[in-house]
């Protein structure tokens, strides 16, 4: 692998704030004002207003912007972003994968992109037999017997399946004695939140020397006060939790259910089956999986696949097939189960349902294996092409991610921030930083397996040479950075804690200081 030369220009000032395509852009209430339009209205006549003391006591301060201008803000600032389609995102445990635009052309087809969810059934019938295949090889892919599509996300999927297991040791009268959820500490944060939430105790399970579950210090954890445990498999630490069936064997020998965090289920989608492994309930994130964009708002979808231990109380509203077509059971009275409730007001997420079964479709049972096996790869590549001068938190092989620490960065005065700020002037979104919280100034990436090896070869190579300018004391590289970006670096901490949520003139910003 060849080093590459760095190339450093310092930057030209220039009148405009422009640096050639790189655009200076303003916030939209600095370049318009409340008293113009780019819109031509007649005036409006003199009403009566119906809104009684509800009326607003004044006009919006919605700055205006010709149409040409408003247009050029937000391709402006859309350019300062990173994405998939500029450059490679190598965020661990985030999935940010090519989204290939079939999938989007299918999202757009008429009779998916204009439906509605309240007509009638018998006007969406193409959209309920997307839903049942979508849900036919959810199950196939994961060996369970039901699968709840409505959850929102990946949180949200995973409150899915942790509601479906209470509401099964409810069914069976053990709610008031089991009441404690066993999470691994490497787990997501969202599993102990979810937990609680839901009025069960936490009890944290150590990791091993190898990041993995500790099982010795599991099982003195058993007892028929266990309602489940919540496990992610390949966990945080990208790490395949080879003693699962062990688990799984001992945790339902006590009474217990076994919820896995899908979350990384890229990772073994085609090699291994989660209900071959004892799993009761796993939420899919078919927006990492199954490749539909997620972040920045969404949407996601996590839908939660059941056991047969569960399923019987899948949420509402579900697709069904009959001799006249599909249907919806949407109530508990046409249910012939036990149903804990419906998580949404509808049905899911539509968008997500049609780029997953396109992207299924596409790749085929070969392809989808494909997906596991070459992400496993790209992550061990990365892992094996760094480790002799970045510090590997645990001993490869790896699954779907790399992870790494500080301890590389030990004696030279930068810390992880540092780096990943440097990472922004060569063009590279960090990685996931300070992440899982077991490991300390974690570096976690995940490559995906859509990245090509030349990709994967310059951003190995980009970081040989960040290790080796911060080992030669070139600390301005790190401790300046970014010098390039549009914006230089940020006071994060004052940010987090007093944010400024809303724009004020000059005069307000003034008027509130006195």
């Amino acid at each position: 692998m060849n080093e590459m030369t760095p190339i450093t220009k310092e930057r030209k000032q220039t009148f405009t704030g422009h640096q050639a395509l790189i655009l200076e852009e303003k916030l939209i209430f600095e370049i318009g004002s409340a008293d113009k339009s780019g819109v031509d209205l007649e005036p409006v006549p003199e009403v009566t207003p119906r809104l009684g003391d509800c009326m607003a006591p004044s006009k919006p301060d919605l700055p205006g912007l010709s149409e040409p201008e408003a247009m050029r803000h937000f391709v402006r600032l859309s350019q300062k972003n990173h994405s998939i389609d500029a450059g490679l995102y190598p965020l661990g445990s985030c999935t940010m994968k090519h989204n290939p635009r079939l999938n989007e052309k299918m999202a757009r087809l008429p009779g998916f992109s204009d439906i509605h969810p309240l007509q009638p059934v018998s006007t969406v019938q193409g959209a309920l037999a997307l839903m049942d295949e979508l849900a036919h090889w959810l199950k196939t892919l994961t060996n369970m017997p039901a699968v709840a599509l409505s959850p929102k996300a990946g949180a949200h999927g995973e409150l899915c399946g942790m509601m479906a297991i209470r509401a099964a040791i409810e069914a069976r009268g053990e709610l008031e004695t089991r009441r404690r959820v066993l999470v691994p500490e490497s787990a997501h944060g969202t599993n102990p939140a979810t937990a609680a939430l839901l009025g069960f105790k936490v009890d944290e399970i150590p990791a091993n020397a190898d990041g993995r579950v500790d099982l010795a210090a599991f099982k003195e954890k058993l007892g028929d006060d266990v309602a489940a445990i919540m496990l992610t498999n390949p966990n945080t630490c990208g790490l395949f939790e080879r003693d699962i069936i062990e688990i799984a064997d001992a945790l339902h020998e006590v009474g217990g259910y076994f919820y896995c965090d899908g979350a990384n289920f890229n990772a073994i989608v085609g090699r291994v089956r989660p209900g071959d492994l004892g799993i009761d309930a796993m939420h899919i994130n078919l927006h990492k999986t199954f490749s539909t964009p997620h972040g920045g708002g969404g949407p996601g979808s996590g839908p939660t696949v059941l056991s047969d231990r569960l399923a019987a109380f899948a949420p509402l509203p579900y697709v069904v097939a009959g001799e006249d077509g599909f249907d919806l059971i949407e109530l508990e009275a046409q249910s012939a189960d036990q149903p804990f409730g419906r998580m949404v007001a509808f049905h899911g997420q539509m968008g997500m349902f049609v780029r997953a079964l396109s992207y299924m479709k596409s790749h085929g049972s070969d392809g989808l294996r494909q997906v596991a096996e070459d992400a496993v790869l790209n992550a061990n590549y990365i892992l094996a092409s760094l480790q002799d001068v970045m510090t590997a938190s645990f001993a490869g092989p790896c699954m779907h991610e790399a992870l790494f620490d500080d301890g590389f960065l030990k004696g030279t005065g930068i810390d992880t921030l540092d780096f990943a700020k440097a990472m922004i002037d060569e063009g590279y979104h960090p990685m996931t930083m300070y992440f899982p919280l077991v490991v300390h100034g974690a570096m976690l990436i995940e490559p995906t397996e859509t990245e090509s090896r030349d990709t994967l070869d310059l951003f190995i190579a980009t970081l040989r040479d960040l290790v080796r300018s911060a080992n030669a004391g070139e600390t301005e590289r790190f401790t300046n950075a970014p010098e390039l970006a549009p914006r230089r670096r940020l006071d994060e901490t004052r940010a987090a804690r007093h944010p400024i949520l809303r724009w004020q003139t000059a005069e307000e910003a003034a008027q509130a200081a006195e």
